[in-house]
């Protein structure tokens, strides 16, 4: 059974930084690709950024440039940096595997 926990949320002010990691297992992680999405209180969940099997990553246009995932297979980790914070960028963040299943959230709060 796959399992994904998203860590590293909390509240931070305008212009600051977290590091978000989602954490595998039951699954050959090596072999798959990881996204993360995010969800804004009253919107719908939208995709942030993917990273593939081979390292290979998309983002989406509101965080290219201060956004960065990446991955740890060693660790069976999934990591998405992200500095610059805007207020905008407050929502829960959810950690998935390609065609499949989602991790818990963990809430990022920007403060302006």
């Amino acid at each position: 059974q796959v399992q994904l926990v998203e860590s590293g949320g909390g509240l931070v002010q305008a212009g600051g930084s977290l590091r978000l990691s989602c954490a595998a297992a039951g699954i050959n992680f090596s072999g798959f690709g990881f996204a993360w999405h995010r969800q804004a209180r009253g919107k719908q969940r939208e995709w942030v950024a993917s990273i593939t099997n081979s390292g290979s990553t998309n983002y989406a246009n509101s965080v290219q440039g201060r956004f960065t995932i990446s991955r740890d297979n060693a660790k069976t980790v999934v990591y998405l940096q992200m500095n610059s914070l805007k207020p905008e960028d407050t929502a829960v963040y959810f950690c998935k595997v390609s065609g499949g299943a989602w991790g818990q959230g963990t809430q990022v709060t920007v403060s302006s």
